[in-house]
């Protein structure tokens, strides 16, 4: 019997599959050691398979197109109502394989090693940005129970140590100075980590060409056009600008019933990293806005009768629309001037 889709159930050791025939009929159920998943694949006539975008999907999805298999990722909250029993392996398999065959099933890209590197990079400044914010706010509520104030910033508070800690230093005692001048060493090392973090980003930047296209439009800077590269790649897996806004969470939830339809918040959904640059750049825009361009005419009319938040959302649904207009297309950024 032909072997037409394959549902792998990814693991660290033992990898659950779950194979259908033409007709959606199950014909394998095999668990497999990871050593031995590559040679099962390597003999196996081209077929579709389809695994859950997680940890190691990515990796495992370009090994598997390399024997000439077509490889589909799925986002595990679509995959989930298709476990028809109690969840365990097999029935996991079962479902990935069932999700693989809907025909409105909706996939995710499989990125090259260069994407994923990207975005790795992403991620690390991220979680050091996090840890040399939590660095600060305990050494400000260390200070502050001795009656000292810190400035708000980290460029504030580095200037507050070096032009008056001095004075305040000789009122504290021995123990609280090592252990500040401790905190304080760590701060360095995190601000060094984030330093080069920044420049291996500004690298990438000025080595592709998508990212200096998308640099060109006002409120896309480098870390929102390389983290929109490495993620989304020439944009093409989405039909359209509105589909990526979407993707993001930059559109209205929907909760409609009876062909009444009613609109609420934004959804939230997809990448939270990029949504929140796209955001904060929309809000830099806002801040200064140029009176030449023909954004600030629409900015300024939508601004007369919508909440600011509400502006730099529609704002931030704009420029994910003309970034992926740029990326699929390959074309570069051009505004008239009002």
């Amino acid at each position: 019997m032909r072997i037409n889709a394959v549902g792998i159930d990814l693991a660290k050791n033992v990898f659950q599959l779950h194979g259908a025939d033409a007709q959606g009929r199950p014909v394998l159920r095999k668990a497999l050691p990871r050593i031995k998943l590559l040679d099962f694949f390597a003999k196996l006539p081209p077929c579709l398979v389809g695994m859950e975008a997680c940890s190691t999907a990515h990796y495992w999805a370009r090994e598997l197109m390399a024997f000439g298999h077509e490889v589909k990722l799925m986002p595990p909250q679509y995959v989930k109502p298709y476990v028809k029993t109690n969840k365990n392996d097999a029935a996991d398999a079962e479902a990935i394989c069932e999700a693989l065959l809907r025909p409105t099933m909706r996939f995710v890209e499989v990125k090259t090693p260069d994407q994923q590197v990207l975005l790795l990079i992403h991620r690390e400044r991220e979680g050091a940005v996090k840890d040399r914010t939590a660095l600060i706010n305990r050494l400000r509520a260390t200070l502050g129970e001795f009656g000292i104030a810190i400035p708000v910033g980290p460029q504030r508070m580095q200037r507050w140590f070096r032009d008056e800690y001095g004075v305040v230093e000789v009122r504290l005692p021995e123990l609280l100075r090592r252990h500040i001048s401790g905190m304080r060493q760590r701060l360095g090392s995190l601000e060094e980590s984030l330093a080069s973090l920044d420049a291996e980003i500004d690298q990438c930047s000025r080595n592709s060409e998508a990212c200096k296209r998308l640099e060109t439009v006002p409120g896309i800077g480098r870390l929102t056009a390389s983290a929109l590269v490495a993620s989304i790649g020439d944009g093409r897996t989405f039909n359209s600008g509105r589909q990526l806004a979407a993707w993001l969470g930059l559109v209205p939830k929907q909760y409609s019933s009876g062909g009444r339809q009613r609109l609420q918040g934004i959804s939230k959904r997809g990448d939270a990293y990029l949504r929140r640059m796209l955001i904060h750049g929309a809000r830099a825009v806002i801040r200064h806005m140029n009176p030449k361009r023909t954004t600030t005419a629409w900015l300024t009319k939508l601004s007369a009768r919508a909440h600011k938040n509400i502006v730099i959302v529609a704002l931030a649904n704009k420029l994910a629309r003309i970034a992926w207009a740029l990326l699929s297309k390959g074309e570069c950024y051009k505004e008239v001037s009002a």
